[in-house]
């Protein structure tokens, strides 16, 4: 395991608690996973064993409807965690994880993590808020599907995928999200049609420019206060 990778996993929630000794046991019981674009690393339903730290790219977590309708419910990027709700509750895995990107894992099995856990409590204590900091976040886009316009709701999801994937430019923040039109749509709640037709009014008042699965944020204010 390289520098980069020890800097992404010790920004993780199940390794920022550790001390360097600490950590460094448990990055002995990682397995790398490499996963190419679109490929399916778990579905739902399936058994879940080990939880997952990305290393590289992004994965997208999806739920499908009976009809076949899929439902995008966030992206994740380097040093976010998921598959942990297994841990802690061995039933089936509630959604699906799909590689957005082609894309890097750190892989750790729950009989490994167990006995780790036990000797480390702390680490009990990060997970449990990463869990609760992820049912705010659910609770919030809830909130969001009742009370928020779709303009706004674009708006606030642009805003999030800035904060972790933005990067600054001389003209404002590039956000190379990887997002096709649809998955953008299935993030918000939205058709496409709908969506796009959000887009390009942001994009006509000024306040970013649409690039491919990318956009560049120009006025970063006007969509904070859009998306209130």
């Amino acid at each position: 395991m390289n520098d980069r990778d020890v800097e992404v996993l010790g920004r993780a929630p199940l390794f920022e608690a550790l001390d360097e000794e600490g950590a460094r046991a448990l990055r002995a019981t990682v397995a790398e996973v490499h996963l190419s674009r679109g490929q399916t690393l778990f579905s739902e339903d399936q058994e879940g064993d080990r939880l997952y730290v990305i290393l590289e790219g992004k994965i997208k977590l999806t739920r499908t409807a009976p009809d076949g309708r899929e439902n995008l419910l966030s992206v994740l990027g380097p040093s976010e965690m998921f598959g942990e709700l297994s841990l802690f509750d061995p039933r089936p895995r509630t959604a699906s994880a799909i590689a957005v990107t082609e894309g890097r894992l750190a892989a750790l099995g729950h009989t490994d993590l167990w006995p780790f856990l036990k000797g480390h409590p702390e680490i009990g204590v990060h997970l449990l808020r990463a869990l609760a900091q992820r049912l705010r976040r659910t609770n919030e886009i809830m909130a969001d599907l009742v009370f928020t316009d779709v303009p706004g709701r674009v708006a606030k999801a642009l805003l999030d995928l800035a904060e972790r994937f933005g990067q600054p430019t001389e003209t404002g923040l590039h956000v190379h999200h990887d997002l096709t039109q649809e998955e953008l749509a299935q993030l918000v709640g939205a058709s496409r049609e709908t969506v796009n037709k959000a887009l390009a009014d942001f994009a006509q008042r000024g306040w970013l420019r649409i690039e491919a699965r990318a956009v560049q944020v120009l006025d970063i204010e006007r969509l904070r206060k859009r998306s209130r």
